[in-house]
């Protein structure tokens, strides 16, 4: 179900003020007149429907009405996605659909085999402003009520800083390598998410995958190996497809029960 998602609280009274690109979405793309009401989200995840009361001056002003925290269920541990630049678009396209099925920080870098050098990564500021649009379209249509986040894109070296910052904060860290060939001992995603992680995160590259050794490089920051069966996946399908298992594995844990080792 489509959503909005107000870049503010409301005041006082409930009113909030939109103009700009949140106007044009609302009156020329969704061509909502006065009196409609629509689903929209508050910045702190409150669910609430908002009254239009007025479109004058370029600024669309409207009432929330009664709002309700939205109970899907029990909270989901964080997902993050590291994404090895792709070459072209299919970045954007990485980042939407991640954004639709409720992956919770989007951290772009830079890896061997990423077409974007690191030369570019520095005027890469106007890529991630539109990255971050993407995103806010993705949820409204979609409806997912995760504040789904883009990272600065990061060289290699720095996405293991950020990991060590992420395994200080979390008890139970859970990290995923998506890899195109096998090592000795290749995992599951039931498997790695068995333990209850409080934190999952799935590393995917670009085309041509990781290098041995920067593959050797995740697994001994304690990512665990995972080989998608016998295909070969593009970098955008492996992307999603990751994604997607982990949210569905971590919604339907109840459900299943790993075989013992």
């Amino acid at each position: 179900m489509k959503q909005f998602l107000l870049p503010d609280p409301s005041d006082a009274h409930g009113v909030v003020r939109l103009t700009g690109d949140d106007y044009h979405y609302l009156v020329r793309v969704r061509r909502l007149s006065e009196g409609d009401v629509f689903k929209a989200l508050l910045p702190d995840g409150t669910e609430t429907r908002a009254l239009v009361q007025s479109i004058r001056g370029a600024a669309v002003v409207c009432e929330c009405l009664a709002s309700a925290r939205h109970m899907a269920g029990l909270p989901l541990p964080r997902i993050t996605l590291f994404q090895a630049l792709p070459k072209g678009a299919k970045i954007d396209q990485i980042i939407r659909q991640a954004a639709e099925v409720g992956v919770t920080e989007i951290i772009p870098f830079v890896s061997g085999y990423s077409v974007p050098k690191l030369k570019e990564v520095e005027r890469m500021s106007e890529k991630v402003k539109r990255w971050k649009r993407l995103v806010k379209e993705a949820r409204q249509q979609s409806g997912s009520d995760v504040e789904t986040t883009i990272n600065d894109v990061l060289t290699f070296d720095a996405v293991f800083s950020y990991w060590e910052t992420i395994t200080a904060r979390y008890n139970n860290p859970a990290g995923i390598l998506l890899h195109q060939e096998p090592f000795e001992t290749i995992g599951s995603f039931h498997r790695y998410l068995a333990g209850n992680p409080d934190f999952v995160a799935a590393v995917v590259g670009p085309e041509g995958g990781f290098s041995l050794e920067e593959a050797r490089r995740f697994m001994q920051a304690g990512f665990k190996p995972l080989v998608i069966g016998a295909n070969v996946l593009r970098a955008e399908t492996a992307a999603v497809y990751a994604v997607a298992a982990i949210r569905t594995l971590l919604l339907e844990n109840a459900e299943w029960v790993p075989k013992p080792l």
